[in-house]
């Protein structure tokens, strides 16, 4: 069975959260356009909110 390449605006959320969570700027979002930017921050900003409620250290 073929693996389904998950969509691209999932994975600039993955990235980011992945990026917040090394402690990363927002700054460093890789992203043009405004969707995969939108979604990368939003997970950027989704991993510092759990480094901030102490899910990770």
């Amino acid at each position: 069975m073929k693996r389904q390449k998950r969509d691209r605006l999932e994975r600039a959320q993955a990235r980011g959260y992945q990026a917040g969570i090394n402690g990363r700027s927002s700054e460093d979002c890789p992203y043009q356009s405004a969707d995969a930017r939108t979604n990368w921050l939003g997970g950027w900003r989704e991993a510092r909110e759990d480094l901030q409620s102490g899910l990770y250290k």
